[in-house]
């Protein structure tokens, strides 16, 4: 991490730069990393924490391997995402904001993916799967579980 840090000299404008290689990285930003960027950029570790409670992408607790997030905008509220979002709760054993206990899940909500004609839709890992079905769910639980596996081989 210090190395990482290290290379942006300084230069606060690589903040979210330097944050977005950190959570690539780590999962997620520990609280070390903030206070060593605050050194490095010599910027406060509120205003940097500030940073990253605006921006939805970033995370101070570890994510599970697969990112699920399901979209709670109007559209896809309107056409069952609150059934599709249960679901995955049930399936999964955490709530929104939660990551399983193995680490494999974090499952999130999120207001608006922007392909609201597909909704009600979830994020898998960055993958889109519109028109969902409550039925579906398992099927891509089992997809990304499987991905693990043969990722792993």
């Amino acid at each position: 991490m210090e190395k990482l840090i290290d290379e942006f000299e300084g230069d606060q404008r690589e903040l979210i730069h330097i944050l977005h290689e950190i959570q690539k990285k780590f999962g997620y930003i520990p609280a070390q990393a903030v206070s060593r960027i605050s050194k490095q950029l010599k910027i406060s570790e509120s205003e940097i924490f500030g940073v990253l409670t605006f921006y939805k992408a970033f995370s101070l607790k570890p994510r599970g391997e697969h990112l699920i997030t399901v979209c709670m905008g109007t559209a896809c509220h309107v056409r069952g995402a609150p059934m599709i979002l249960d679901e995955f709760k049930r399936k999964l054993g955490i709530e929104s904001g939660e990551t399983t206990e193995d680490n494999q899940f974090t499952l999130e909500t999120v207001n608006c993916v922007g392909a609201c004609a597909l909704g009600p839709i979830a994020k898998a890992d960055g993958e889109y799967h519109g028109q969902l079905k409550t039925r579906e769910v398992d099927k891509i639980i089992k997809e990304l579980m499987n991905k693990k596996r043969n990722s792993s081989k």
